[in-house]
């Protein structure tokens, strides 16, 4: 009798050597990615002492990351993906020189922060609907689970190291250093996409439709799908209103008393939580009802924040972040392989557009609203609402769509495996018990 899989499966690594290439090109990648993540809104409050001001900086990020996730989600079902992730790689390489300079001058400006993050934001919404749109053409189906699983460890790797180091940098070498670090891990990513050879269009023979009547498609097949409307939703609960990111700063500085070192430790706690869950995936694929563990988690990501925002010691608050974190490793995993598997390949790099737009702007609207809340209220009373809320949210959606609670993908994947990439008969609709 075969003993249970605990750990993460690193079968797909070793199967798919296309896969391994761009998994390890993008780990040193993401982990510069974070250390910016941290430096700008500690910069922004050093400069302006305003949580909102922080939240502010995300508000404006949100606007280019749609128009960007639906550009460049038409953008990975026209064209050769790997040749469009190195153009967005060297496009989010200029935004973190246009941040490294003006943090090397003797007087740093708040607007580069704004337009540099706006930026940011919209080269990564064709950034990360085409990676991830990519990453179903390197692994066959059934690793898909296993395969997503490593791209989140990737991720929360990056979640950890990145900021734990960007807080030791900081508060020993300043804002300017951690940009150029930064800056320099685009050199790693690049070349392993270099190295890459796989061509990959998501439209059969390659067609490149695009423009408004490509993107109407990918959002005309979400609005029949209640189960795929949940799977964003769900999320977008969870990071509007128990992502308390954008206190960090107040908090670590006026709460807990500490500095940099403090701040960076806030935002490396939800990461290491992150990397011990998706480390230990081993268990995920034997799952039978994807949706409803996708409730779950959240559910456990919810309570995790509002306890996080009564806690007095930075020990158990960390601790609380990290079981948030392990949380939403396991959530983000099963959203991921539901969408995989039901979305048509065709219109996958348009249905991971709208991901993106959730996984990117649902944070900053967290950071919008909690920063907003902590203004009027305090910064304890905006964690905890925001964790209670996000538990409402959960229960609501569970009512409203009880198919996705119920939702088991063992059968869609099967047919999409023997039948094509397409669907049941090659028309691009899910086989029965999937659609919403």
């Amino acid at each position: 009798m075969a003993r249970p899989r605990l750990l993460v499966d690193l079968a797909p690594l070793r199967r798919f050597p296309a896969f391994r290439t761009l998994w390890s090109g993008f780990l040193v990648t993401t982990l510069g990615n974070q250390l910016t993540v941290v430096a700008v809104p500690y910069q922004v409050y050093r400069i302006t002492h305003s949580s909102l001001e922080v939240g502010l900086v995300s508000l404006v990020q949100i606007a280019p990351l749609l128009v960007g996730s639906l550009v460049g989600g038409t953008a990975a079902d026209a064209f050769d993906r790997r040749r469009l992730l190195v153009v967005s790689q060297l496009l989010l390489a200029t935004t973190s020189l246009g941040l490294a300079l003006n943090a090397s001058s003797p007087r740093p400006a708040l607007w580069p922060l704004f337009v540099c993050s706006a930026l940011q934001a919209g080269f990564s919404g064709v950034d990360s609907p085409t990676r991830s749109a990519l990453i179903v053409s390197l692994v066959d189906r059934e690793s898909l689970v296993g395969a997503n699983a490593l791209w989140q460890a990737l991720f929360q790797f990056g979640q950890i190291g990145g900021p734990a180091v960007a807080g030791l940098l900081l508060g020993r070498l300043g804002v300017g250093p951690v940009y150029w670090i930064d800056l320099a891990t685009f050199s790693v990513s690049l070349a392993s996409l270099a190295k890459l050879r796989t061509t990959d269009r998501g439209r059969a023979g390659g067609g490149r439709e695009m423009g408004v009547g490509a993107m109407v498609g990918g959002i005309r097949f979400l609005r029949g799908h209640r189960v795929l409307q949940a799977v964003f939703l769900v999320d977008l609960n969870a990071m509007v209103f128990g992502m308390p990111r954008a206190l960090f700063p107040a908090l670590g500085i006026a709460h807990f008393h500490g500095g940099a070192e403090t701040v960076g430790l806030l935002y490396a706690a939800p990461g290491v939580g992150a990397l011990a869950g998706a480390m230990l995936t081993g268990w995920v694929a034997r799952v039978r009802r994807e949706g409803r563990a996708v409730l779950l988690a959240v559910a456990v990501w919810g309570a995790a924040i509002a306890l996080f925002g009564v806690v007095p010691g930075l020990a158990l608050a960390m601790g609380l972040l990290a079981v948030a974190g392990a949380a939403d490793v396991v959530s983000a995993v099963f959203r991921s392989t539901i969408l995989q598997v039901v979305t048509p390949h065709e219109l996958l790099g348009r249905l991971q557009a709208v991901q993106t737009a959730v996984v990117s702007g649902g944070p900053r609207l967290g950071d919008l609203e909690s920063g907003g809340v902590a203004s009027l209220a305090g910064n304890e009373f905006s964690v905890v609402s925001g964790g209670l809320l996000c538990l409402a949210g959960v229960a609501v959606l569970a009512r409203l769509v009880p198919r996705f609670a119920k939702l088991e993908l063992g059968e869609a994947r099967r047919n999409r495996v023997t039948r094509g990439p397409e669907g049941r008969d090659g028309t691009g609709v899910p086989p029965a018990g999937v659609e919403g």
